[in-house]
């Protein structure tokens, strides 16, 4: 879905519609990696030069706790989890599921590229509308690629996904934090399911998504982060209401940390307060397990 500013009230259609047909040239295009997976696995930041000790079970405790009391406050219409790859530190709050919205984008995108890293040109041209103005009818036209509701589950099983069902309205797909998190592991383990180049394309459209649309995650980088990576979702729901639907997944590296976060949530009255809602989750995670 396209939006036309980051904090406007968005009133755009709902992301299962079919808007708009992009096309692109014939041809084949192979995703080349330009340098080696390093320690920090595909797409190119690190996050520290030296060691760092992972956060004590203490610290884990009371960030958990932290968080568990935010997510009490907020009615537990929210739900956050993250992983720092740098110290192997993580938790998850809240278990409920939620419609992925656009999120599931990043899954669809994994999905084609789990099988084969060759993308024609109409394809990566799909590919790159849909993560980076996460367009409707790019992820429609991908989602049949992928074998539909079939294959976006059988993808799910490789990416070891334990919560998420795919749903032929692909918006309507529903998923956990937790899994979230999952998938981002995957996705950044330079020995996971996807190659070394899939991975890094997958996660260099992650970092070209468009300005109005670079909210959610993003908000808890430090100002000295060397990498920020995100996808969002949101969409207002005709059973709840028309009360919205507001997510967002993503990575943040910095001195130290290699976090992966997602964060979940819905019963919004407007899209912009899901958004605040988001971010302050966001900062609550990061912040607290930072001590």
């Amino acid at each position: 879905m396209r939006t036309t500013s980051r904090r406007g009230l968005l009133s755009l259609a709902a992301l299962c519609g079919v808007a708009g047909f992009v096309t692109a040239g014939a041809g084949v295009v192979t995703l080349r990696s330009g340098q080696p997976a390093g320690a920090s696995g595909p797409g190119g930041a690190r996050a520290s030069a030296s060691p760092t000790p992972s956060p004590t079970p203490d610290l884990v405790a009371e960030a958990k706790a932290e968080l568990e009391r935010f997510v009490r406050a907020n009615g537990g219409r929210i739900s956050v989890a993250l992983h720092d790859r740098v110290t192997g530190a993580g938790l998850a709050v809240g278990t409920r599921q939620f419609r992925t919205a656009s999120i599931v984008k990043v899954d669809i995108l994994a999905a084609l590229l789990l099988e084969d890293d060759t993308l024609t040109a109409t394809q990566r041209t799909l590919a790159t509308e849909m993560i980076t103005v996460s367009d409707n009818d790019a992820a429609s036209r991908l989602f049949r690629t992928v074998g539909g509701v079939a294959g976006l589950n059988r993808a799910n099983t490789a990416f070891g996904m334990k919560e998420t069902r795919a749903n032929s309205a692909w918006g309507v797909t529903t998923t956990t934090a937790a899994d979230q998190v999952r998938l981002l592991r995957s996705i950044c383990d330079g020995k996971g399911p996807l190659s070394a180049p899939a991975a890094k394309f997958v996660l260099g459209l992650m970092t070209e998504v468009v300005e109005e649309q670079r909210w959610g995650v993003p908000a808890a980088a430090p100002a000295g982060a060397s990498g920020v990576w995100v996808k969002n979702g949101w969409v207002p729901v005709s059973a709840d209401d028309n009360l919205w639907v507001v997510n967002s997944i993503g990575r943040i590296t910095e001195e130290g940390h290699d976090w992966l976060l997602a964060v979940l949530s819905d019963h919004h009255a407007t899209q912009e307060k899901g958004i605040e809602l988001v971010e302050r989750a966001a900062g609550v995670a990061l912040g607290s397990m930072r001590g």
